[in-house]
């Protein structure tokens, strides 16, 4: 009896008390759990306090450049981004405000000082909704109309796809959507505004904290174009730049350190030798310039009131100059099948004259495709009567890059020509346009040879004495642009008593605009900053769209492979489980 109660005791303790093995199997459980989750929140709050991620996308979509890094490191106060992009959007917006999102997070990462919010702009009664529009184009802040497509009905949407950046009591409005254009698709304007969302922002800042504002002179006296005509380029620029007009033949010499940019816009009558000059030795000084030449004098209004016109040489006397730096525009006329429209009179009904738009080759609508930052993303330009041009090999060494060329559907016309409309009732036909591409625009860059080495006058040398300057006949590592079209900055001028003019690159035929403002912008900046946050524009997003078709084809299979395959995989998962846990405790 007494020994049947303790072994029925001994029985009791084995099975209230675990053996010692098990209870420091159970016990390093419960570390390696307690272990595991302070781990976790450890790392979430490391994560919370850094952000950081590993860019593995092909053109390194999610990496900032060096400029831009560069540029955020250096901001030492708050800088606050008002985002109006909040509300319902289709996908396409959508997918742009989540980039904005995730590029402001990546300026965020190197600079605390980075603050935004995003903003509804639609939200709120009418009345506040009203009178948040009236602030905003009181800003220069204009919304766009967007039409959204639903399932059996079409609506009306007003976005503001912009970004507004403060800094103490400067601010810069950014665009956050590229220009519509019409041999784009929606979704490639929504990837190439995506693209731009770096060096924008970065753009903006850099802006915002300039000290000075460099100073961009336009010649005059040779027929430029005229205050009126540059309305629209000059207003863009004096955001961040100081533009003025000078006079070559009233200075003895223009220095490069208080002239960031020259610009010689379509000038028409004949540079003196003084004028030349002037020219040649601020760019031996590091001085940059941008020439917009016409080579012939042609013109719609020269066909306004006359059915054939011949254009004449402009005798600009600046052939030699550029000669020597290393470009050479041709006396003739560019003609391309990818062209904008002019509207003749087809008709007369009662007494309304009937007009219809016909393709005009002579005005050009070019599509940069190189890979430059100035042309990198940029829609279609406009240029009119332009000529071709060569580079030529130079004294010193300079590097030349193609910025626009023709489509390879074009012809060349040499003078003497005789322009009419005659050209109108003829179809365009591609075997007549076989000259292929012809180079429009050029980028010069190195060290240029003066086009005055072993030529300088007494006069000249006199001149450079009286101001202390020594002759140089090889300049400073320097750069210039030159296209053959004057009128790429020419915005159209309505009215000259009422000063009315129309936005630069607006062709009023078509009722559509075209990037000549971005493209001179660009320009600017890199003629006058060429290592900085402009570099930004050459990133690439590259657009991977669905292929619709099949999606729709392989519906079920894909619907079938969604729902089966994690079930699938948490099959297995339960079965390898199973196996193991049995293995283990069998033993």
């Amino acid at each position: 009896m007494v020994l049947s109660t303790g072994l029925a005791r001994g029985y009791s303790r084995k099975a209230l008390f675990l053996p010692p093995m098990a209870r420091s199997q159970r016990t390093q459980a419960f570390l390696q759990l307690g272990l595991f989750s302070a781990i976790l929140v450890v790392v979430n709050i490391l994560a919370h306090q850094v952000y950081t991620h590993i860019d593995l996308t092909e053109e390194k979509r999610y990496t900032l450049t060096k400029p831009t890094r560069e540029l955020l490191r250096s901001i030492n106060d708050r800088i606050y981004v008002r985002v109006l992009l909040e509300g319902e959007f289709p996908a396409g917006f959508k997918r742009l405000r989540t980039a904005t999102r995730e590029m402001l997070e990546d300026f965020r990462s190197l600079n605390a000082y980075i603050d935004y919010q995003f903003e509804d702009p639609n939200k709120g009664s009418k009345e506040e909704v009203n009178a948040r529009r009236k602030a905003l184009l009181e800003e220069g802040i204009a919304p766009v109309n967007l039409n959204v497509r639903g399932e059996g009905e079409s609506k009306s949407q007003i976005i503001y796809p912009t970004a507004i950046f403060h800094y103490g009591k400067r601010k810069v409005i950014v665009n956050l959507l590229e220009n519509q254009s019409p041999t784009l698709t929606p979704d490639e304007v929504i990837n190439n505004s995506i693209s731009l969302l770096e060096y924008k922002f970065a753009n903006a800042i850099k802006k915002l904290q300039a000290k000075g504002r460099p100073i961009i002179l336009f010649t005059r006296g040779h027929g430029e174009l005229d205050e009126l005509q540059t309305k629209d380029l000059e207003r863009s620029l004096r955001q961040f730049y100081d533009t003025d007009r000078i006079t070559l033949d009233s200075v003895v010499h223009l220095p490069a350190d208080k002239c960031a940019l020259l610009i010689v816009a379509r000038p028409r009558s004949a540079f003196s030798e003084r004028d030349k000059f002037i020219i040649d030795q601020y760019i031996m000084g590091g001085g940059k310039v941008l020439w917009l030449i016409d080579r012939l004098d042609a013109g719609l209004d020269s066909l306004r009131h006359r059915k054939r016109f011949i254009p004449q040489d402009y005798p600009l006397n600046i052939e030699d100059v550029l000669f020597k730096y290393g470009v050479r525009i041709q006396p003739d006329l560019v003609l391309d099948m990818e062209c904008t429209q002019i509207p003749l009179q087809v008709g007369v009904v009662g007494n309304a004259p009937q007009f219809r738009l016909f393709p005009w080759p002579y005005h050009l609508a070019v599509l940069p495709t190189g890979n430059h930052p100035v042309v990198k993303n940029l829609d279609r330009v406009e240029l009119c009567f332009c000529s071709s041009m060569d580079t030529i090999r130079t004294k010193t060494p300079v590097k030349k890059t193609v910025l626009l060329r023709s489509s390879k559907y074009s012809r060349l016309q040499f003078s003497p020509i005789e322009l009419g409309f005659d050209i109108m009732g003829e179809e365009l036909k591609p075997e007549y346009f076989n000259k292929g591409h012809q180079i429009l625009g050029v980028l010069l860059e190195g060290e240029f040879p003066s086009a005055y080495e072993n030529r300088v006058t007494e006069q000249m040398a006199q001149g450079l004495e009286q101001v202390g300057v020594v002759f140089r006949s090889v300049s400073e590592p320097t750069r210039m642009i030159v296209i053959s079209d004057g009128d790429v900055a020419a915005n159209f001028v309505r009215d000259r008593e009422k000063k009315e003019w129309l936005p630069l690159g607006f062709n009023r035929f078509e009722n559509a605009t075209y990037a000549n403002r971005d493209l001179l912008i660009n320009a600017v900046e890199y003629l006058i900053e060429p290592g900085g946050v402009i570099e930004a524009r050459s990133r690439e997003v590259k657009l991977r769209l669905l292929d619709t078709v099949r999606a729709k084809e392989e519906k079920p299979l894909w619907q079938a492979l969604n729902i089966g395959a994690p079930l699938f995989f948490l099959g297995l998962f339960g079965i390898l489980f199973q196996w193991r846990r049995r293995r283990r405790y069998a033993r």
